[in-house]
């Protein structure tokens, strides 16, 4: 006969850790529309971290609740209310759009939850609006490119073109590639959702600079190299690209037409480090089929963050200390060489990268030289906390 517990015996045991909730991480991301496939991207390289330590990180169990803000900002807030207001969820990652988190990330470290990007990192947020509770991993948006006007620099071009979205994202691509290019740039300013880029092209071999360069994330990135190339322009105007113009899904898509393409990236797949080789492993045995982007290694890195947060908190109870344990920033990361700057935005490397083939003719990233080492933003000194 089973001998029944008592009920100071079953709260005991209810309070162990083994009967604890699992922590929520709520993650608002793009999964539908030409971008959908970053999304999915942040979203399966952060599981794949959760799976790796058996659904736990830091030895926390988590679970990971994801919707899709479909890149409309009045989505992504509401998701964002109903994930604090709601579900009391507390800790928040995710997004992908600039303008996305210019609408969602406020509401959500304003109500006291912690908000850690794995991509979007929009200028306003990274200076005068920074905030204790908001984190970026991946890099300020600006910083992005401002590798790339060095990289275009170095390579003695004098005389530029350069294409971005007319949103946050896409004006700090701009500044960020002039301000490190200091040639002549003419601006062309694209929309978010355009797929036709037949003006641009015209406009562009009007120009007649001696380097393009374009800043066009997702499918858009696929259309307008697809478009260059079919317009006879890949050959007459090189271009020195940022790493979302160059990511694994996009140089699938396009194909030998990227060869031949320069690049800068913080990360590339051929990184000698333990964390990288682990994650480039673990993403090859789960997802072999799918490329493998800078989006995914962005995510994975938050979640190695969180899991080095929670270790020593042991959950999200002291939100002060699980703050304190993710500026800290105490984890080995993919990228090697990282750390928090003033306004929680990394200081980081950066590298030049050339677009080969590879033994199957696909063309592939390949590290050539380090650009930039322990670089921060510009907008840090504008952040008071």
């Amino acid at each position: 006969m089973k001998k029944l517990l008592s009920a100071a015996s079953l709260l005991a045991m209810m309070a162990a850790p083994g009967w604890a909730d699992p922590v929520k991480i709520g993650m608002i991301t793009t999964l539908s529309g030409p971008g959908g496939y970053i999304g999915e991207q942040i979203r399966d390289a952060m599981q794949l971290a959760i799976d790796m330590e058996g659904g736990k990180l830091g030895g926390v169990e988590v679970e990971l609740v994801v919707e899709d803000d479909g890149l409309k900002p009045g989505n992504g807030l509401q998701i964002a209310q109903k994930f604090v207001n709601d579900e009391g969820i507390k800790l928040l990652t995710g997004i992908v759009f600039s303008n996305v988190a210019g609408a969602t990330v406020p509401e959500i470290v304003d109500s006291g939850a912690i908000y850690i990007s794995p991509n979007a990192g929009p200028s306003n947020l990274a200076g005068a609006e920074c905030n204790p509770n908001y984190f970026v991993v991946s890099w300020q948006n600006d910083s992005l490119h401002e590798a790339t006007g060095a990289a275009a620099k170095k390579l003695g071009y004098t005389k530029a073109v350069a294409l971005a979205p007319n949103y946050q994202a896409g004006k700090d691509a701009i500044a960020g590639f002039k301000r490190l290019f200091e040639g002549e740039v003419t601006e062309i300013y694209t929309q978010l959702d355009q797929t036709d880029f037949a003006s641009e092209m015209a406009q562009i071999r009007a120009a007649a600079p001696e380097v393009v360069f374009q800043f066009h994330p997702g499918g858009l990135g696929i259309a307008f190299l697809k478009q260059y190339q079919q317009a006879g322009l890949l050959g007459q105007f090189p271009m020195v690209l940022s790493e979302p113009s160059v990511d694994g899904v996009i140089l699938n898509a396009v194909g030998e037409a990227a060869v031949g393409l320069k690049a800068t990236t913080h990360w590339n797949t051929d990184f000698d480090n333990d964390a990288s080789k682990t994650f480039v492993d673990g993403w090859k045995a789960k997802h072999g089929d799918r490329p493998l982007t800078y989006y995914a290694q962005q995510s994975y890195d938050t979640a190695l963050l969180i899991a080095s947060a929670l270790k020593k908190t042991g959950g999200l109870e002291d939100m002060d200390a699980f703050r304190d344990a993710v500026k800290e920033a105490d984890f080995a990361s993919t990228r090697g060489s990282f750390a928090f700057g003033p306004n929680q935005h990394p200081i980081q490397d950066w590298y030049m990268v050339d677009i080969v083939a590879d033994a199957n003719g696909k063309p592939t990233a390949v590290t050539k030289e380090k650009l930039r080492e322990s670089v921060g933003d510009i907008y840090a000194e504008q952040c008071k906390m």
